[in-house]
């Protein structure tokens, strides 16, 4: 992977309904403290946002000093297990939501996406619920004829950088599609070599009512979950400085 200071990352809700919603927004709002105490910059790309205060998706840029460099380990599935919210009965729920993490792509790299392999529409942007919230079609759908893949914007009223943001997103998941194709080309002996970074089982358990955050690949836990949840990732982060292989 080139060395790149931004990073995208896409956060989506999992198994546990409205659960997984509402930790998908408190990890987002973790993240985002993360990176004001960095002095990183963030710009939300979409976000689809839930009647209680959840998120089914969100993608947003960290652009900064190391901020690819430092989040780049964050992608796979996260677990939380608390007593949620909805609860009525005070039973401790385990839900999960997925991160996938995205070098940002150069824009000559985005520019070069062909204009004749792609399908552009435009439709009204929706709010929690699904009812419209802008009465003009600013809100912008890609779809990659080739690869299938299928992208969207809407956080902006302007067409044009709802355009911009849809395709950045689309360039830095067909990067990520080629490097897998890629690497599954590869025979087994080379896979093993190459250490392919990406895990989709669970990486990280955030146990609530122990205060305890544990990451299952390096076999490291963490207490005073709330403080961490405040932003302070560093004490994450820093763990995996000299990490050079992860555990499967």
């Amino acid at each position: 992977m080139e060395n790149t200071e931004n990073v995208i990352i896409e956060i989506r809700a999992g198994t546990g309904g409205e659960e997984s919603a509402l930790f998908a927004n408190d990890l987002f709002r973790a993240y985002s403290k993360y990176s004001i105490i960095k002095g990183w910059g963030q710009k939300i790309l979409e976000s689809k946002p839930t009647d209680i205060g959840g998120i089914k998706e969100v993608i947003f840029e960290l652009s900064g000093p190391n901020a690819f460099k430092e989040m780049q380990h964050e992608g796979g599935v996260h677990r939380v297990q608390r007593i949620p919210k909805t609860e009525k009965k005070d039973r401790v729920h385990t839900s999960t939501i997925t991160v996938a993490v995205f070098a940002k792509p150069k824009i000559s790299e985005v520019n070069n996406i062909r204009s004749d392999e792609l399908r552009v529409d435009f439709f009204r942007s929706s709010g929690p619920g699904g009812q419209n919230v802008n009465k003009r079609e600013t809100a912008v759908r890609i779809t990659h004829i080739p690869s299938g893949l299928v992208v969207a914007s809407q956080t902006e009223r302007d067409q044009f950088k709802n355009k911009e943001n849809a395709l950045i997103i689309l360039q830095a998941r067909l990067t990520k599609l080629k490097e897998k194709q890629s690497f599954e080309k590869l025979d087994e002996a080379r896979r093993t070599q190459v250490k392919w970074a990406k895990r989709s089982d669970k990486i990280r358990t955030y146990n609530y009512p122990q205060n305890r955050i544990t990451d299952h690949r390096i076999q490291k836990s963490w207490h005073n979950l709330e403080e961490i949840m405040e932003g302070n990732f560093s004490k994450i982060t820093k763990a995996f400085e000299n990490i050079t292989e992860l555990k499967d």
